[in-house]
This record gives structure tokens, C-alpha cells and sequence, in this order.
């Protein structure tokens, strides 16, 4: 079932959710499209791309789906054409805005470990390619979804609301689709991360040591070498990339126990199986907005050009 929360509680989350997350993201938007952050144009095509990703899910998701249905129940993005679009455009963001994390993921592997690979792939050419290819396969594999939903009611010949068909588990082409896509999102895209990660991680701390033993230090010093204290902070990055997807994990439970729950249903908004799926989607809408803020805000050159950026704002 399709349903919208109702509720103090959710009213403001996904409120407040809509006004942090947007601004944050256009700035970022902003700021690393200038291309004065220091960074590369491959990385900067990536983060901004990521930006963009989060953007998009805060505006379907948010901002035309659950807010709508909170204060203004039975509006026509209620109807059942523009709610199965609105599901699948969601999916196609959500999707996206993931795969695009594990794609630079994998590129700064690559950058960092693979030096003679660097020069080919880390690239402006390449960077675009592969952002081209996940944001246009996100949109396709995602058309299902429109042809996935019914009507919950149909209200003088109009069809209002969003359920999945009850052949989704009998027809075999809706379970291998169902599978697929939870495959696809979050579980594949969280191994590749988790494991780039760990690769790059355990390189950096070789290569520090290595530098270690060839870097004199004076007496009392405790680090003399910027370099390892690059690699720190880089390490420091990784993990906390790699920490925000543990907010997809109860999306993960939820799907594995309506998919192995015999006569698994849902039968109210406050239902303990209701609660457990909104939070999921509470939590995954989350951390679709984290990425920017993890990769651009912890620079100090990022943090320089917002403040050129406020003062610029406040002058106008």
C-alpha cells in the first residue's frame, strides 16, 4: 500500500526536511559550479551532479509528495496518473543520487590507488560519461513503477491514490522487477561503497607508513609531514560517507520482512509495520541529503567561498 502519514510529527520532519534541504543544496549547487573550491573538474562535476541528485529527491519526494498529502489531502497529485508518476520520478532520484555516490566513491579509489589508471579515467570526458549514463539508466529502469501501481479507490470514474497491484508477487516479471530494483538500491551500491572504501582506507594508512618512516621529525613534533595529514582527513571522510548508509537499513529490514512475511499487510497509520516503513522512508529521504554536506562543506575552501557567498547575499 501507497498511503502518506498523518501526524504532527511527520508534518514537521518532512517540513523542516523541505527547508533545510533545498537551500543547502542550491548553494552547493552554486558555489562548486564556480569552480573555486580547488577541486578538480571531475570531482566537481561529481559532487555537483550529487547536489543536483539530492535536489531532486527532496522535490519529488518532499516537496511534491508527502507535503501535499499532509496539508492538502485529496489535491490532483492525489490522482492515481500523477501519483504513479510521482513514484516513479522518486525512485528514479533516489536511485540516481545513490548510484552517483558509488560511482565517485569508485573514482577516488581509482585516484588514489591506481595511479596509471588515474590519467584515463579520472577525467572531465570520463566524469561526464559515467553521470550521463547512471542519471539516464536510473530514469529507465525506474518506468515500471508507473505500470506497477492501481488505484486504492476510483470515486465517480476518477482514479484516486496508489497501491501496488496484487499480482506484483504471482507474475513473474513484477517479482524479478521488485527484486531488481531492491538489489539495485540500496544493497549492491552499499557493498561497492563499503569495499572501495575499505581498499582506499587500508592504502592510505600503507602509504602513510611509508611516509612515516622516510619523514624525520624534530623532537616534539608530533606530525611534520601535510601529506599524511591529508590522507587522515581523507580517511575521516570515507567513514562518515560510509556511515550515513546505515540509514538505509531499516528500508533493507522492511523490504525483507514484507517480501519472506506470509500475507504481509498494513491496515493502519499507526500499525507498528506502517511506523517501521515510514521511518525508513524518513531516513533514506535523509541521507540523500547528507552527501553533499559530508563531501563539499568539510572543505576550507568551500567554507571560504559560502562566506563570500553571505556576504555577497546580505549586500544585495
Amino acid at each position: 500500500m501507497h498511503a502518506t502519514p498523518r501526524g504532527l510529527v511527520y508534518a514537521i520532519y518532512y517540513t523542516a526536511l523541505a527547508v533545510i534541504a533545498v537551500p543547502v543544496n542550491i548553494v552547493a549547487i552554486v558555489i562548486l559550479s564556480r569552480g573555486k573550491c580547488g577541486l578538480s573538474r571531475c570531482i566537481s562535476r561529481y559532487v555537483v551532479s550529487m547536489a543536483a541528485t539530492d535536489l531532486l529527491v527532496i522535490i519529488t519526494a518532499v516537496i511534491l509528495n508527502r507535503i501535499p498529502a499532509i496539508y492538502f489531502p485529496g489535491s490532483f497529485l492525489s490522482i492515481t496518473p500523477a501519483c504513479s508518476l510521482s513514484i516513479a520520478l522518486i525512485n528514479a532520484a533516489t536511485d540516481s543520487s545513490f548510484w552517483l555516490t558509488g560511482t565517485f566513491t569508485f573514482d577516488r579509489y581509482v585516484a588514489i590507488c591506481w595511479q596509471k589508471l588515474k590519467a584515463k579515467y579520472c577525467t572531465q570526458r570520463s566524469s561526464g560519461i559515467v553521470i550521463s549514463v547512471v542519471c539516464t539508466l536510473g530514469c529507465v529502469i525506474n518506468i515500471p513503477w508507473y505500470f506497477l501501481l492501481e488505484p486504492m479507490y476510483v470515486i465517480d470514474n476518477v482514479p484516486w491514490y496508489c497501491k501496488q497491484k496484487d499480482d506484483r508477487y504471482s507474475v513473474i516479471l513484477w517479482t524479478i522487477f521488485d527484486w531488481t530494483d531492491r538489489v539495485l538500491t540500496p544493497c549492491l551500491p552499499f557493498l561497492l561503497i563499503l569495499s572501495f572504501n575499505t581498499l582506499t582506507v587500508r592504502h592510505i594508512l600503507a602509504a602513510s607508513r611509508a611516509r612515516k618512516r622516510l619523514c624525520s621529525c624534530p623532537m616534539g613534533e608530533k606530525q611534520c609531514d601535510p601529506e599524511i595529514e591529508s590522507r587522515k582527513r581523507s580517511i575521516l571522510l570515507l567513514f562518515a560517507i560510509s556511515a550515513c548508509f546505515i540509514l538505509w537499513t531499516p528500508y533493507v529490514i522492511h523490504f525483507l520482512i514484507q517480501r519472506f512475511h506470509v500475507g504481509y499487510t498494513i491496515n493502519g497509520y499507526s500499525e507498528p509495520r506502517f511506523i517501521l516503513m515510514e521511518i525508513a522512508n524518513m531516513l533514506q529521504m535523509l541521507s540523500c541529503c547528507t552527501n553533499t554536506f559530508i563531501y563539499a562543506v568539510t572543505q576550507n575552501k568551500f567554507r571560504k567561498e559560502l562566506k563570500v557567498l553571505m556576504k555577497c547575499t546580505r549586500n544585495i
